[in-house]
């Protein structure tokens, strides 16, 4: 029979056989309703199919993958292959079945019942121990059987993690979000957009899939936030800065403004593998107008600065050094900073940048992770006179004391 599923690029290589399958990522990724389609499609092809969806504690059907599956038997009109039950689904043309299960109702004994199973999902895989993975992997046993895992990252150390941390041929692992998914709905994209102004702190990993990690590791943690502004002539002249970059990190520019003890991101710049006789064009297409104002830049590359100063952005000028904990500190000491929606990739560093962690302990140390600084450091070029300023106000400050 004809079928057909709108499948989102990032699934693509999640099609492909392979032992485990994961994957990982923000709300509104689609992650879930990929496997659910998945799986409907293996039945359809194979009505003698044995699956099992999996969670780690399951006190009702309603919080199970149960819902989404009948949902989408319905929506791709295969009505007429499945017999839906209180508590599984059934080929009407086969042998084959979906369960329904919890981990922690099994034992070592129970949990055999599974063993001539094709295809395990593991639902909400961020919260399964492992013990139920010690239980589960060694039980799936078929031939060319599979076992399947999306979930939303919640800490390092998880044991999923920990599974597809060991990069194989076994493995298949993706992450995906909502800006991945071109079937995400406008209310989705539109609550997501509300959360990242509202709560920056915690958008990276209710939405992008990151780790939830303690907010005091985070430099910026509480002191920024993202929201639209206009700017008129009682900001005064924009401020410019630019940090190269090449292979692995983008050339970052940004523009922005000072008023009020509130520091102001209104456009940004960025790309990787930048050549330098594309760099004038690329930035003054993204910033218009910046040629006409200072840009300070990274002092460490003046063969850099010279060039630019003759090809297209006569004013720029390398500042003096000043150490980055400076920087650091003058920009947590404002009243505010606000970066515009037009600035996502500024938006990000300020959320991700970060304190260094011991392994061991997991005290936060006072080393300044070297990631997640690019437009940072090109925001701390800009204010070089503001930064000194303040650096040389509190030197005279502490001799009085």
């Amino acid at each position: 029979m004809d079928l057909e599923i709108k499948t989102p690029e990032w699934c693509l290589p999640l099609l492909e056989p392979s032992r485990y399958k994961g994957a990982k990522g923000g709300r509104g990724s689609g992650k879930s309703h990929f496997f659910a389609e998945l799986l409907i499609e293996e039945h359809i092809f194979n009505p003698n199919q044995q699956s099992v969806c999996i969670r780690e504690i399951q006190k009702s059907l309603r919080f199970s993958a149960k819902r989404l599956i009948e949902d989408k038997i319905r929506t791709l009109g295969v009505s007429h292959l499945f017999k839906v039950l209180d508590s599984e689904i059934r080929n009407i043309q086969g042998n084959g079945i979906i369960i329904f299960q919890g981990m922690q109702d099994h034992t070592a004994d129970s949990i055999k019942s599974l063993e001539g199973f094709d295809r395990a999902w593991v639902e909400e895989a961020q919260s399964i121990s492992a013990r139920s993975l010690e239980l589960l992997l060694p039980t799936i046993r078929a031939p060319k059987s599979e076992i399947w895992f999306s979930w939303n990252p919640d800490q390092a150390d998880d044991p999923v993690e920990r599974l597809f941390s060991f990069k194989d041929k076994t493995c298949t692992c993706v992450h995906a979000n909502y800006t991945d998914n071109p079937f995400c709905p406008d209310e989705i994209i539109a609550e997501a957009e509300r959360h990242m102004n509202r709560n920056p702190d915690t958008f990276g990993h209710v939405w992008m899939g990151d780790f939830n990690e303690l907010n005091e590791k985070y430099i910026f943690s509480g002191k920024y936030c993202v929201r639209e502004f206009d700017i008129d002539d009682s900001f005064g002249a924009p401020l410019h800065g630019l940090d190269f970059g090449f292979a692995q990190d983008p050339t970052a520019a940004v523009q922005c403004y000072f008023k009020d003890d509130t520091l102001y991101i209104r456009r940004e710049a960025g790309k990787v593998a930048l050549e330098l006789d594309e760099t004038a064009g690329f930035i003054k297409a993204l910033i218009p107008d910046i040629e006409k104002y200072t840009i300070r830049a990274d002092c460490a590359r003046p063969e850099s600065i010279s060039y630019l100063q003759r090809h297209g952005m006569p004013k720029m000028i390398g500042p003096g050094k000043l150490k980055i904990e400076d920087g650091i500190e003058f920009l947590r000491s404002l009243r505010e900073i606000v970066v515009h929606p037009d600035c996502p990739q500024t938006a990000e560093e300020f959320r991700k940048y970060s304190f260094r962690v011991d392994r061991k302990s997991g005290d936060i140390l006072p080393d300044i992770v070297d990631n997640w600084n690019h437009y940072i450091d090109a925001i701390r070029y800009a204010l070089y006179e503001m930064i000194k300023s303040n650096h040389a106000e509190s030197i005279s400050l502490m001799g009085m004391f």
